[in-house]
């Protein structure tokens, strides 16, 4: 079933002494992140950013219906590694064959005569190709490379995904590599979906 709010971006170190910092964002492109207006934090505070630089933000908070600028370095210091997201409603419907990766997690995995393989658990993009990691009843969790050959039905509405080639498909690993510093929106849950690749 879809996400209530999708991860967009986060913010990152503090950049100089006036309160700039770095942030990370996972639309495409990467700018559009300011375009979304507030963005929200886990714990329900808002903010806005304006962009400075390539990667680099003004960041300011809402509190009481006032943007208040980010002013120093101490206090951008504490907004390291604050996720910043949005309401799923606030994105755009995808196209056909197009899929918000925060969408597909959560899914039931089943084969292509209907037994149950698992459920997607995570979207992995680390630059070769998305990849969703199935966990299993009583076994290792799987990665399954998200390509038409080997998920060739998805199927949000009806809360399921198709995997067609268990014999190509692989254990995951117990802890995966570093995520990527940004990868593309529809492998990522972020801002603009793609279509699923041939």
């Amino acid at each position: 079933m879809p996400a209530s709010r999708v991860l967009l971006g986060v913010i990152g170190r503090p950049h100089g002494v006036r309160g700039l910092a770095h942030v990370v964002s996972y639309t495409d492109p990467p700018t559009a992140l300011a375009e979304y207006g507030l963005l929200e934090a886990e714990d329900g505070r808002c903010f806005t950013l304006r962009w400075r630089g390539e990667g680099l933000a003004e960041i300011a908070e809402l509190q009481a219906g006032t943007a208040l600028p980010v002013a120093d370095r101490t206090a951008a210091e504490r907004l390291v590694n604050l996720r910043l997201f949005v309401p799923r409603a606030r994105l755009p419907a995808p196209a056909a064959d197009e899929y918000y990766l925060a969408d597909l997690v959560g899914l039931a995995a089943v084969d292509p005569a209907g037994a149950t393989v698992g459920e997607v658990i995570a979207v992995h993009d680390y630059g070769a190709g998305a990849s969703l990691e199935i966990a299993r009843p009583e076994a290792a969790p799987l990665l399954v490379p998200f390509t038409r050959a080997a998920v060739p039905e998805v199927d949000p509405a009806g809360g399921r995904v198709v995997v067609a080639m268990p014999d190509e498909i692989v254990a995951a690993p117990a802890e995966p590599a570093a995520p990527p510093r940004r990868a593309p929106s529809r492998r990522s849950g972020g801002a603009e979906p793609r279509s699923q690749a041939p």
